[in-house]
């Protein structure tokens, strides 16, 4: 049982309390009130990274042990009615004797602390949807979650209200909403980027600064020349033919590309034809030889230039 300022309160089994609370959410939508309940479909509070990371951050700290078992089982019976999650604050609507208003009021993130856990996050986070599944490497989820320097609210930066007359500074309701934020993030992990008014992205653009300083291009004085490399390992370096200027092909080469047929549409390219012999099949003979054998004069005997005999009749 608990205790308030007017004595102890009536022990309400937790069939009472679960027919409690949802008979004041009912009212609630009664009045035409929107409200987002906290529903907890298994034992488990939480059951995602996130989840799990916020209410193991909670249960760490001894300053607020001693009323965290009571909120288990407030959230457990469904108590918590409306849970709304803002930057720097969370308000809650919790069922108990009455409804009861809770307010958590978060306090900002110093930018250097933020910087400095977007620097030890660099090159662990892959994408913006691996962050927000949980799909972390061990640092990366070491640094985030770290009690006292990470993105988890200490209890120095927490302040608590709540309309019930409890007189302790965190009661059973403060309790559960802070359970409740952990089942929030189950949902939707952003919330947590929200609450601390951050921008999760941060993270992501430490990667790519990280990316774009290893692709920047080297100091012209840190590129090793062929000059340089040929004395370092002593061997010659393959030179470098200027650019525009083409380099002239042998005589042979030139009279061979000449001699192929050029290809146009319609008309494939094919491997250069044998050009017929002027002499049909006979060689030249020498101009002596042959002035001596058909009785040419040798007035009458020509020799082309390409090494052919021509005689005139």
């Amino acid at each position: 049982m608990s205790r308030s300022y007017y004595g102890w309160a009536p022990y309400v089994s937790v069939a009472g309390r679960r027919a409690k609370a949802a008979g004041d959410l009912a009212a609630l939508r009664g009045k035409g009130q929107a409200v987002a309940p906290v529903i907890i479909a298994t034992r488990a509070i939480a059951t995602t990274f996130w989840g799990r990371a916020w209410c193991d951050n909670l249960e760490c700290y001894r300053d607020l042990a001693y009323r965290l078992e009571r909120g288990r089982s407030y959230v457990r019976n469904g108590a918590i009615l409306d849970l709304r999650v803002m930057p720097r604050k969370v308000t809650a609507l919790v069922s108990g004797t009455e409804v009861y208003r809770v307010e958590i009021k978060i306090a900002d993130v110093p930018a250097k602390h933020w910087q400095s856990i977007c620097r030890d996050c660099t090159g662990g986070i892959d994408s913006l949807v691996d962050l927000l599944r949980g799909r972390l490497s061990e640092g990366v989820m070491e640094r985030i979650c770290r009690p006292d320097t990470g993105l988890f609210p200490r209890p120095a930066e927490i302040q608590f209200s709540c309309s019930c007359p409890d007189y302790a500074s965190m009661c059973k309701h403060v309790a559960a909403a802070l359970y409740g934020v952990g089942a929030r993030l189950d949902e939707k992990p952003e919330l947590l980027f929200r609450l601390r008014a951050v921008d999760e992205s941060d993270l992501l653009g430490q990667l790519e600064a990280g990316a774009l300083l290893a692709t920047t291009r080297p100091d012209a004085g840190k590129i090793l020349q062929a000059d340089d490399m040929s004395a370092l390992f002593g061997i010659e370096m393959a030179s470098e033919e200027p650019a525009g200027e083409p380099v002239a092909a042998p005589a042979t080469a030139r009279r061979k590309l000449l001699a192929r047929p050029k290809a146009g549409p319609g008309r494939p390219s094919e491997p250069p034809q044998p050009v017929a012999d002027p002499t049909g099949g006979r060689r030249a003979e020498p101009a002596r030889s042959r002035r001596k054998q058909r009785g040419v004069p040798e007035s009458a005997i020509e020799l082309t230039p390409d090494g052919y005999v021509k005689w005139w009749k």
